[in-house]
């Protein structure tokens, strides 16, 4: 019973995060481009989707891993979390990759161009979630020589994840090139699953634990 638990929860972890947004980018009506282009923007997506899943496959979501074994889930959520956090950390120079190989402005140019416009609202939360993005894993991989305690460093990752999934959500719903009714509805349903889920573990959890204190 255990064993098919934990089966039907890694293929709906696979359904929901991998599978679902490649099948809504592939029968979406959107104007396709060259095969660079396109691979970036998939690649990105999905980058985007497995971020999600990292605040899924945390201690916040135990009532659900409860079948798992906690260190290995958490050792996922390590490993996925380095891969898609560099992965999105290149997206702004993902973006003008492909003027490499293309006439027209050169790649330093369209980079400029963007960060010219950076004061445009999309464009700033996306830099709002890149900066944070950037701490959130500089925390992680430095956090025993920060020499922050466990529980200091958890409520750190816990906040800014919180403020980059709002910034990073708005950012992707404004301004992705492929957010079409359902792959909005899709990510937008997982953003409010995953902020509930974090702000019921960060907040409520913490002042409840106070007020238990105070008794």
């Amino acid at each position: 019973m255990e064993n098919r638990i934990k089966i039907y929860n890694q293929i709906a972890a696979v359904a929901v995060f991998i599978v679902l947004p490649i099948l809504i980018y592939s029968l979406g009506d959107f104007p396709r481009r060259s095969l660079l282009k396109e691979a970036i923007s998939l690649v990105t997506i999905l980058a985007f989707s497995m971020m999600l899943m990292q605040f899924f496959l945390s201690r916040a979501n135990k009532p659900i891993l409860k079948e798992h074994h906690m260190a290995k889930v958490i050792k996922w959520h390590k490993a996925l979390g380095y891969v898609f956090v560099s992965v999105l950390l290149l997206h702004p120079f993902l973006i003008v990759l492909p003027r490499y190989f293309e006439a027209g402005i050169s790649p330093n140019r369209a980079f400029l161009e963007l960060l010219s416009n950076i004061n445009q609202q999309g464009l700033l939360l996306g830099l709002t979630a890149w900066i944070l993005m950037l701490i959130i894993g500089l925390t992680s991989l430095f956090r025993y020589k920060l020499r922050l305690t466990y529980l200091t460093w958890r409520m750190i990752h816990g906040y800014l994840s919180i403020a980059f999934i709002i910034a990073a959500s708005l950012h992707v719903l404004s301004m992705g090139r492929h957010m079409n009714k359902p792959m909005s509805w899709l990510f937008i349903l997982l953003s409010l699953s995953a902020m509930i889920l974090l702000m019921k573990t960060y907040f409520f959890k913490s002042t409840s634990q106070k007020n238990n204190n105070h008794v």
